[in-house]
């Protein structure tokens, strides 16, 4: 290849002093082709890479790259390797010794487009944050499922959260907020969103909003103020937009196998803690140590949190059940009749008579599913014991190992009857607490005494319970107590008192 002084000595040749191609070619020694290319075009020649380098560093892991990024193929799109994320796997998986510039050189595949223009900006500590949700697929057990994931970023130190959960339904939007309070240890002045329609019902003009009213209160409670993006300009929200991008990429690259959404919102933490040590955007110093001094410009914390959940009046059908998100949930049977309020949350719901919570079941995010509380059923289970091997809530139940022993203890010892006795021994438990109840059988299975009476006997003399309930038909629970009416003291009194007076 040609440079660029011998460029120009062809062309001087060829247009100042008139000399043809086959001229110069035969005095420089230049094919008549490259004499031509010359005099078309003076720039610095390019060199063109016509046979593949050998690799030595980069050869043996060549194989190991193509696979990955044959399996992505079969990934969700935005869940796929990055040239970043190839280095980091082939530093600690495969002890690569190579730069990550030879990885990207090798993966990436630049190609220019239209970029819009940005003002660059700058906030003070504490002041803006910005919040949005992203999806990610993950395995959950042999499973992939997309899960909801909650995105946070401080704007000034960089410092994100994220937290995954089932759905994008307004307990988990209160929830992770809440969540990344706690996590960032005091509240931004001011978040920033899009128009998501858990916070604004109504797009006015301008930056105007009119939010929902549930999402004022949580702001009153928190005192931040909301700022709401333009509609249809997603840079506007780029920090957290940035961050749901990049912990797809991190955090979900590769697709992680969980058994619940509590194991994956642990490893987002650690995964998060990480991330402390990252350089912060623009700074000097890391994530974490800029975080250290934003937080003490952060609102505090107020000294009661918000109730994140959903609450509705309702009332139990004939089958004490509650109807709730096209699922239905059991209560005592004692509050058949009564008017309840159901609070849901994200993880769990709950049922209150009052201000007295009467039943506790983890949320169900499935339909047309009935979630069961043996306990609820006991007092009707007492009654009619015949029902106890169909019963559906005994069926749901995983009934404890110890509890399987003393039933199959007291059947051999009973040959009938034991289902009655086994069943008041369970509302024992009511009062005692089941891990009262348990010792208290096991003690009796180590005497080979598998009787209701001696259970109730060591709880009592144990004092496992200052308030033990008594177990129907076995207790005299109908026995009554009748009181004095002492209203005839008073008639005494005063007859007494007249006495007096006459004298």
């Amino acid at each position: 290849m040609i440079q660029v002084d011998e460029k120009e000595t062809i062309r001087r040749l060829h247009f100042i002093q008139r000399y043809s191609i086959r001229e110069i070619s035969k005095e420089l020694h230049h094919s008549r082709k490259t004499v031509r290319k010359a005099i078309r075009d003076a720039s610095v020649p390019k060199y063109h890479l016509v046979k593949a380098r050998i690799c030595p560093v980069m050869d043996p892991f060549k194989a190991i790259i193509e696979g990955w990024l044959e399996e992505d193929k079969s990934q969700p799109r935005k869940q796929r390797h990055t040239a970043h994320r190839i280095y980091e796997r082939l530093v600690s998986e495969h002890h690569f010794t190579g730069g990550e510039r030879t990885v990207r050189e090798y993966v990436s595949r630049l190609k220019p487009k239209f970029q819009d223009m940005f003002i660059p900006l700058e906030f003070d500590p504490g002041t803006d944050a910005q919040c949005d949700w992203g999806e990610a697929s993950v395995y959950m057990g042999d499973k992939l499922v997309t899960v909801q994931v909650l995105c946070m970023k401080l704007s000034y130190s960089g410092k994100p959260f994220v937290m995954a959960f089932p759905t994008q339904r307004q307990e988990p939007f209160f929830e992770g907020q809440h969540q990344a309070f706690n996590w960032f240890q005091g509240v931004p002045a001011r978040i920033s969103y899009d128009n998501m329609t858990l916070a604004v019902q109504k797009v006015l003009r301008g930056r105007k909003r009119d939010e929902q009213q549930a999402f004022t209160a949580f702001r009153s409670h928190y005192l931040f103020e909301s700022n709401f993006a333009t509609p249809r300009h997603p840079q506007e929200q780029g920090r957290v937009e940035n961050l749901v991008g990049y912990m797809r990429r991190n955090y979900f690259v590769p697709v992680p196998r969980v058994a619940s959404f509590e194991e994956l919102n642990q490893m987002l933490l650690e995964r998060l803690r990480q991330d402390d040590r990252r350089l912060a955007e623009g700074k000097e110093v890391s994530i974490g140590q800029a975080w250290e001094q934003e937080k003490r410009k952060l609102l505090p914390l107020p000294r009661i949190p918000y109730r994140c959940c959903v609450s509705r009046p309702l009332k139990a059908n004939h089958l004490s059940l509650v109807n709730f998100d096209n699922n239905r949930y059991s209560v005592p049977v004692e509050f058949g009749v009564s008017k309840l309020t159901l609070h849901a949350y994200v993880w769990r719901v709950e049922v209150a008579c009052g201000d007295r919570v009467i039943a506790r079941h983890e949320r169900c995010y499935g339909k047309d599913q009935d979630i069961l509380n043996i306990d609820h059923y006991l007092p009707l289970l007492i009654q009619r014991p015949g029902a106890f091997p169909y019963a559906k809530p005994v069926r749901q139940w995983k009934m404890p190992e110890i509890y399987r022993e003393f039933l199959a203890a007291m059947s051999q010892r009973m040959n009938g009857g034991e289902v009655r006795e086994f069943l008041q021994l369970l509302y024992l438990g009511r009062s005692c607490g089941q891990e009262t109840l348990e010792r208290a059988m096991r003690q009796a299975l180590s005497e080979n005494w598998a009787d209701a009476e001696r259970v109730s006997q060591l709880v009592r003399r144990e004092n496992y319970s200052d308030n033990i309930s008594a177990i129907p038909g076995l207790y005299h629970s109908e026995a009554k107590v009748i009181l004095p009416n002492l209203s005839h003291f008073d008639e005494l009194r005063l007859v007494t008192a007249g006495q007096g007076g006459s004298r």
